[in-house]
């Protein structure tokens, strides 16, 4: 079979930023997939899925409800390997384009207070599975990376 995108990637080389992960043709459009990475592949620990989970919560609340970005977001969720999240736009952009949005959105979950949004048994499936401490701990952490951003934070590192 075919290696697919995300496989041709050097992990050992990849750091913390926002990355272009691929780009799709939907009809007469296009949808980027961004890589949300908040850690170092391998290298650093993984989060752990209750705090991905808030940021999940968190993180798709607050992009779906932007003023400027809402009818662009098609996705915001966990990777797998629970070192980032990805987010999927509608329409064509490179890293840079969203540095703002990505800033403002961790900003936002970095002081969040009071109730996680969808957290209630009625309206998740595993609404116990949360730590808004723990999110807003590697919210913070990222933060750093986000406002110190260089090339190596936007363009992956090829195999």
């Amino acid at each position: 079979m075919k290696k697919i995108a995300s496989f041709t990637i050097d992990h050992t080389r990849l750091l913390p930023g926002i990355y272009v992960s691929r780009k799709d043709a939907v009809g007469d459009s296009t949808v980027t997939t961004f890589d949300i990475r908040m850690t170092r592949p391998n290298r650093e620990p993984v989060m752990n899925t209750a705090e991905m989970h808030t940021l999940e919560h968190l993180g798709a609340t607050y992009l779906r409800n932007d003023a400027e970005w809402a009818s662009r977001i098609v996705y915001f969720g966990p990777m797998g390997c629970r070192t980032g999240c990805y987010l999927l736009l509608a329409g064509d952009y490179e890293s840079r384009d969203i540095i703002g949005l990505i800033t403002r959105t961790f900003e936002f979950i970095a002081d969040f207070e009071g109730e996680i949004p969808g957290a209630r048994p009625e309206e998740c499936g595993n609404y116990l599975d949360q730590n808004l401490e723990m999110a807003k701990y590697v919210s913070r952490r990222y933060l750093e990376t986000l406002r110190n951003m260089k090339e190596e934070n936007l363009i992956y590192p090829e195999l």
